[in-house]
């Protein structure tokens, strides 16, 4: 039985393989051919992947993934497709629904949204709840660093805080749209912002969400 996270992965690869390795992504400084070589390294290379979230081993990551993002185009593509090792952790069904989901739609979108032509992906609702349930359980954790209080809404009304404090900016929006702006895809996530002009103005240009 397919899961969000298979999907998601085989949509990732496709996207990669239709915009070719030189293509912009959102991802600051990185083309999908960087973007490719992140993802496959954060599943297969566990020694390296660590530096994602640790300074100490930033510059092993980096020297890693230059490796992999040297490797043919079409090879990095095919890892991604077939997925993680068996003995990777990535390789449980659960571990990969979890972790994987959220990432693979993220990063989808930083190569669909990076092209001047992008439109709007209409999800079904299983997958938009799902998205839903995922930012409700990391909405402190992404909206840590906000510089202002913040409120996650869809358009029926659920709400989840991802940060308190004073002024409260409420952002309204179909889950997609709100995962992409907690993940600091502010700029192309189609959202409303309610609250205090200058408090919105700093939400914006916050540097939200953790890396992936």
């Amino acid at each position: 039985m397919s899961t969000h996270a298979k999907r998601e992965r085989l949509l990732f690869a496709d996207l990669l393989e239709a915009a070719g390795p030189d293509a912009p992504t959102l991802c600051d400084g990185w083309k999908t051919r960087d973007l490719a070589a992140h993802v496959v390294v954060r599943e297969r290379r566990a020694d390296a992947a660590g530096g994602i979230m640790l300074g100490p081993l930033k510059a092993r990551l980096e020297r890693v993934q230059a490796e992999f993002a040297a490797k043919p185009y079409e090879e990095l593509i095919q890892l991604i497709r077939t997925g993680p090792p068996r003995m990777s952790l990535y390789a449980l069904k659960q571990v990969d629904e979890a972790a994987n989901t959220v990432e693979f739609y993220v990063h989808a979108e930083d190569v669909r949204r990076a092209q001047p032509d992008w439109t709007p992906r209409e999800l079904d609702a299983v997958f938009a709840n799902a998205l839903w349930s995922r930012i409700e359980k990391m909405a402190r954790v992404l909206g840590r660093k906000s510089p202002v209080g913040m409120v996650l809404r869809r358009p029926d009304g659920q709400t989840a805080v991802a940060h308190r404090g004073t002024p409260v900016v409420t952002v309204t929006g179909e889950p997609g749209e709100l995962v992409l702006f907690a993940f600091g895809r502010q700029d192309v996530a189609r959202v409303e912002l309610e609250g205090d002009k200058d408090a919105i103005a700093r939400l914006q240009d916050a540097r939200l969400g953790i890396a992936m």
